[in-house]
């Protein structure tokens, strides 16, 4: 399926179960990036808008752009009536918007969609001399606790096409180059997910790899996640955790 459209089902529970991002990472673009409540944003594969607003909390004007409609059309309801917002049709390939725009460009949890030297070139149109790119991923800690072991294994074997579109296919040759030479700074943070077991189908669900109702691993993907959360649930939860790894740089 392609790329921007295939959230399209997924659109409720993306915004019901997906992790938000760390108040350290939010910080961190703030006091070490250069982010302030003057900077003019742009956030590309905005989504339903997780990372956009936490940039509207800070005060910062924020332009997301989201090819995908229904997912912009749940962005612009979360942050309807706040004149810092808004959400526009386009994508990090072709934007649409005047060159030399924008402090910034963030990119949360969406770069691995991207044709990077398309977007690359986008990028360097649209930032003003010296703006920099962001990219945030929640990076889903795979070993550590059976849960978590079991939780990788079941998407490697029932998933639709999980190691195909795992955001980690992005190496670090991958994003060196799409920075310029020797501009490439990163930092880490931790955030956490408790999951009862709706929770934890609503998040499973949320993925664009994991089967819908109607597909032959569907019935099998659920009862096996049913079998993992019984094994390992405490208190009746599960944790999902994450380290949210932020890269920036000018391009």
């Amino acid at each position: 399926m392609n790329g921007k459209q295939r959230f399209s089902s997924r659109v409720e529970k993306y915004t019901k179960y997906r992790p938000s991002y760390p108040k350290e990472a939010i910080d961190y673009l703030y006091d070490e990036v250069g982010l302030s409540d003057r900077s003019n944003v742009l956030d590309i594969g905005a989504g339903t808008g997780i990372f956009s607003r936490l940039l509207l909390e800070k005060g910062t004007s924020v332009t997301a752009v989201e090819p995908n409609a229904e997912m912009r059309a749940a962005a612009e309801s979360a942050s309807e009536g706040d004149t810092n917002f808004r959400a526009i049709a386009g994508s990090a390939e072709e934007t649409g918007l005047p060159e030399h725009s924008f402090d910034a460009i963030v990119c949360a949890q969406a770069f691995h969609w991207f044709d990077r030297s398309a977007a690359q070139t986008e990028f360097r149109r649209v930032l003003k001399p010296g703006g920099k790119a962001i990219l945030v991923w929640n990076t889903r800690v795979l070993e550590g606790t059976p849960f978590l072991e079991g939780y990788e294994s079941l998407l490697h074997r029932l998933g639709t096409d999980y190691g195909e579109v795992n955001h980690r296919n992005i190496s670090r040759e991958m994003l060196e180059d799409f920075f310029r030479p020797g501009a490439l700074r990163e930092a880490r943070f931790f955030i956490r997910q408790l999951f009862d077991f709706d929770g934890l189908s609503g998040r499973l669900l949320s993925s664009s790899y994991s089967p819908e109702p109607g597909h032959p691993n569907y019935e099998p993907m659920m009862k096996e996640l049913r079998e993992l959360f019984d094994r390992n649930e405490q208190d009746g939860t599960v944790s999902f955790d994450y380290v949210t790894e932020v890269y920036w740089g000018e391009v």
